[in-house]
């Protein structure tokens, strides 16, 4: 299921008579690659970031066996937020011709760097080691193994490098979804446990990194090329062929490509090994002068091939429509805003219009506030006396990082997307959050709000900023979507000093 590598290439190819001019509502503006499941297109959000659309063919998407490892394989993709990884966009796993998005990363895969420029200096690779092994740190955390980490899975960034194609990645311990006896991966990478088709781990994924080092510092696979089969014995029974790999860098490969598993380094042991090495010191850092000139020509030249684009025509989302009308809950006057506000900057225009109310509307709306919670108790009672919220859940548990602040959460969705792309969004900035525009937000006094205790909150004291300092001990906060139709449920869990954000969200819509 792997594609080929859709980093940057000498010029992006022109979309043929036979390619779609538009998928799931994105304009394609050039082709990629293209690889056994599908074709990669190059593609702009409706805010004009650029993302690599990968659609799958149409006889893979004709098996309903396929699309519905397909759908599961974009569900672990969408838990892995890291620094060094391509995020997931978008995705839409139940159209006719089902496809997924990630963000764009305009450098060329560590395959092609080394066949066109040779292998690459020590200090290189120990910082290529650094950052993909932090990379896998994500995708393990998020209970993923790759499964086919490899050179051409790899693309070069001028900040680092960028771990792509979660295609065949599938959750640790989940049942196997191939048929019997298939193997996922590559052959010149593939651990032994792999190539018998045994219980894949994150060590698989470290021996994969041990394999794409060797290649990388010299210059050809550690088991050699050939026929998949002799790889794949090679791996299995023989030992690694390093006499290309730079003697500095000799222990460290060995030391991933152990036979056993149990005796290959975790990514925090590789990490603090790159940490240690003299050739790097105790901070690797992607600063200028870490790839080699030539690469570093062809890594800028990328970045300045991919041109805005006009955007494409966008539709919001159409409101979830509840099967019995319901009296909205009008808030009360001049919402009161949490001390040390903060935040707000570039999307300031995005959020114009939610100042106080004019002094007639702030009466009507006092009125209105205190009749809207009686309409709110009746519109909600059940029969017997008893009361239900009106709302059933949508998604829960969903735990979300914002690398930096070049993101924001999509609060429809449940997922992390660029910034000013979601409709109804959260967005990170500064030392707060920003919520989208007519949105209704309440801070929470209980631990566990429900979303009646939300809009009773949202009616009688809701708030206008949040500031990190005001949600200590994942203090919940609620968010109400403009059409008053869907509740969030958010506790923010950590605010990183490298600039990440990382939040819990229950999203409930009503019934």
């Amino acid at each position: 299921m792997s594609v080929q590598p859709y980093g940057v290439q000498p010029a992006h190819q022109a979309l043929s008579a036979d390619d779609p001019r538009e998928i799931g509502g994105y304009r394609l503006h050039a082709r990629l690659g293209s690889g056994g499941m599908g074709e990669v297109y190059l593609a702009h959000t409706p805010g004009g970031r650029p993302i690599a659309l990968k659609a799958v063919r149409r006889e893979f998407a004709a098996d309903p066996a396929f699309r519905e490892r397909f759908a599961r394989e974009v569900a672990s993709a969408r838990r892995i937020h890291g620094l060094f990884t391509a995020q997931v966009v978008d995705f839409g796993v139940d159209e006719r011709t089902p496809w997924l998005a990630t963000a764009y990363v305009p450098g060329p895969s560590l395959d092609e760097v080394v066949r066109r420029h040779g292998p690459l200096p020590s200090r290189t690779v120990l910082l290529l080691v650094a950052g993909i092994a932090e990379a896998l740190q994500a995708i393990h955390g998020a209970g993923v193994v790759h499964r086919d980490l490899k050179p051409a899975n790899v693309l070069l960034a001028g900040d680092g490098p960028r771990v792509i194609d979660f295609g065949i990645a599938h959750a640790a311990g989940s049942a196997a979804l191939t048929g019997t006896g298939l193997r996922i991966g590559t052959a010149a990478f593939m651990a032994p446990e792999q190539a018998l088709g045994r219980p894949v781990t994150p060590a698989t994924d470290v021996f994969a990194l041990g394999a794409l080092t060797a290649y990388v510092a010299g210059g050809q696979p550690p088991f050699g090329g050939g026929p998949e089969s002799t790889a794949l014995y090679r791996v299995v029974h023989e030992h690694p062929d390093l006499s290309r790999v730079p003697a500095e860098l000799e222990q460290l490969v060995r030391w991933c490509l152990a036979k056993e598993p149990a005796d290959r380094p975790t990514t925090a042991e590789l990490i603090g090994y790159v940490h240690a090495h003299p050739g790097v010191g105790p901070r690797p850092e992607f600063t200028e002068g870490w790839l080699p000139r030539p690469v570093q020509e062809e890594v800028g030249a990328g970045r300045d091939a991919v041109r805005p684009a006009a955007p494409a025509p966008y539709t919001p989302p159409a409101p979830h429509a509840p099967t019995a009308p319901s009296a909205p809950v009008a808030p009360a006057p001049g919402p009161t805003p949490v001390p040390e506000a903060g935040g707000g900057g570039r999307r300031a225009a995005r959020r114009r219009g939610r100042g106080r109310l004019p002094a007639v509307a702030a009466t009507a709306a006092v009125t209105l506030a205190a009749c809207g919670a009686a309409l709110y108790w009746f519109d909600t009672a059940e029969p017997g006396g008893g009361s239900a919220d009106g709302f059933v859940p949508g998604y829960t548990g969903a735990r979300l990082t914002a690398p930096d602040a070049g993101y924001e959460f999509d609060l429809e969705a449940g997922k992390v997307v660029p910034a000013d792309t979601a409709t109804w969004y959260l967005a990170p900035e500064g030392r707060s959050f920003v919520p989208s525009e007519s949105s209704d937000v309440h801070l929470a006094e209980g631990a566990a709000p429900t979303p009646a205790d939300c809009e009773q909150g949202i009616a009688t004291k809701p708030v206008t900023a949040l500031p990190f300092s005001a949600l200590g001990e994942r203090r919940p906060f609620c968010v109400r979507s403009p059409d008053h139709d869907r509740i969030v449920v958010v506790r923010l869990v950590e605010a990183a000093a490298d600039g990440s954000v990382t939040i819990l969200v229950d999203q409930y819509h009503r019934e």
